[in-house]
């Protein structure tokens, strides 16, 4: 039987993010990825994955390295929960709709 991997308890953003499982399902979801695949991506199975999200394994450094390679992922997060998400990318869709409303103003296509 696999057990959980325990991990210490870390505060990110106001949300208890305590497990890599979880900032990793986060992360996913916010890439708007399938578990198979982001999966496919790192070169694992789903069900290796799957199994990292739910915290039976941990994701090796060689994945997590391309992780935070491919998708500009911020490892302190990762690692602690603490910190953005992303390093240099939007990460609300709302920050794009009013940087694009901003240049329909300026072009005058909107007031």
């Amino acid at each position: 039987m696999v057990s959980k991997v325990h991990y210490p308890d870390f505060k990110g953003k106001g949300k208890m993010m305590n497990t890599q499982g979880k900032r990793l399902r986060k992360i996913r979801c916010a890439l708007k990825l399938s578990q198979e695949e982001i999966g496919a991506k790192l070169k694992m199975s789903h069900e290796l994955y799957s199994n990292i999200e739910n915290d039976l394994s941990l994701l090796h450094n060689d994945k997590l390295t391309a992780l935070c390679r491919d998708y500009d992922v911020n490892i302190n997060y990762l690692l602690t929960g603490s910190g953005a998400m992303f390093n240099n990318r939007i990460n609300h869709d709302e920050d794009l709709i009013l940087k694009v409303c901003d240049v329909l103003k300026k072009e005058g296509i909107i007031r």
